[in-house]
């Protein structure tokens, strides 16, 4: 037997991919699940991306190697998309790289700054893809904690209190997943000084900008981001385009430069179609944007009331493509409970604990069902 790399013994299968077989295995016996967990959208693109991606077979250079660094033109939207929607100027050149997805981001800027040993500093509750990233490249998570009576932002003075000693990289994530809390300029401005006090490089994950939100944030509002910040971006959520596995990241180009290092190593480019069709989700009208939260501001007032019928308590002024819930007192261990609902009702959500430790007491839904669907939910109650 070859035993696998010693990497691996400090990371577990992704809990949705494990629970998820789970699923198809319930599913595959007969029973109607509904899958309320993941934030996987199952409306299709614009007919604009789907005829731009299309239209580009054809291309003399549709089927070629790609560049690392993406089209031109795709890095020239990349660029007005942001001046137009956050207000703050990159130099396409050398500012922006296309990424398959952001989620590779996570890993390829933990390759590219952190060194066996390095702490990191991760949001809890937070995307569980931080402390696996950390993990594999055998550096050391260092996890800070976010509450509801802080509206789910870093405790500065709870910060300045830790350990800070080694630490090389900081994650966030506002608009925040899982909670909803959509983050301020004000913070953004707390954080980039304490980068700077600490010469801690902040890494903002912020895909969720523009979905059931009005007010669109980004890192770079924040004076002299570039020097301490890289934000991560993605079209998954905002364009309906989860599997088509387009990303970015921003930045001052000697840290784009440090991530193209890893990148280069790691693929051989974005196909040719995606691009083009990437390059028209970002030319979308407003019109785009108003519609796809309309449905899902219907979706989400269904999803109140299944949590009511849970007896949950949840904000409603959040943004994102999930609600937030607390469980009932009494419930003392959320997996347990949503495995109850699983096998009970033949619904799927998402513990809290799945995001950290402090997760616990909390259950996710997502929007990503329609609203029959989510009746059928309701009614099962």
């Amino acid at each position: 037997m070859i035993a696998p790399a010693k990497r691996l013994d400090a990371v577990q299968e992704y809990y949705f991919s494990a629970k998820l077989r789970e699923v198809r295995q319930m599913v595959a016996e007969g029973k109607k699940v509904i899958n309320m967990g993941i934030g996987s959208p199952d409306l299709p693109p614009s007919q604009e991306v789907l005829d731009a991606i299309s239209a580009s077979f054809t291309d003399a250079r549709a089927h070629e190697y790609q560049s690392y660094q993406g089209l031109p033109e795709l890095r020239e939207a990349m660029a007005a998309f942001y001046e137009r929607h956050f207000g703050v100027p990159h130099n396409p050149a050398n500012e922006i790289l296309p990424l398959m997805g952001s989620k590779e981001g996570i890993m390829h800027i933990s390759m590219a700054f952190l060194n066996e040993g390095d702490k990191v500093l991760i949001p809890n509750p937070g995307y569980p893809t931080y402390t696996s990233a950390t993990k594999l490249v055998g550096a050391e998570p260092v996890f800070y904690n976010l509450s509801e009576a802080n509206n789910w932002e870093p405790d500065f003075e709870a910060l300045e209190q830790q350990d800070l000693s080694g630490v090389k990289i900081m994650w966030v994530n506002y608009p925040h997943m899982p909670t909803g809390a959509k983050g301020s300029k004000a913070m953004f401005e707390k954080l980039v000084a304490f980068a700077k006090k600490h010469n801690i490089l902040l890494v903002n994950d912020n895909p969720y900008s523009f979905v059931l939100n009005d007010e669109y944030l980004s890192i770079f509002q924040a004076e002299g981001a570039k020097d301490v910040a890289l934000e991560l971006n993605s079209l998954s959520k905002t364009f309906n385009m989860a599997g088509w596995r387009v990303g970015m990241v921003l930045g001052n180009p000697q840290f784009i430069d440090a991530v193209l290092k890893v990148k280069s190593n790691m693929d051989s480019g974005m196909f040719y179609g995606i691009q083009k069709g990437a390059i028209a989700a970002l030319n979308s009208s407003a019109n785009w944007f108003n519609n796809l939260n309309t449905t899902y501001a219907k979706r989400r007032e269904l999803i109140f009331t299944l949590a009511d019928k849970l007896g949950c308590t949840y904000n409603r002024n959040t943004a994102g493509l999930f609600v937030w819930a607390k469980l009932p007192a009494g419930i003392e261990n959320a997996e347990a409970y949503v495995d109850s609902i699983l096998y009970d009702r033949h619904i799927f959500l998402t513990p809290g604990t799945v995001f950290g430790s402090a997760g616990e007491g909390y259950v996710r839904f997502s929007l990503c069902a329609d609203e029959k669907v989510i009746t059928e939910a309701i009614n099962r109650f």
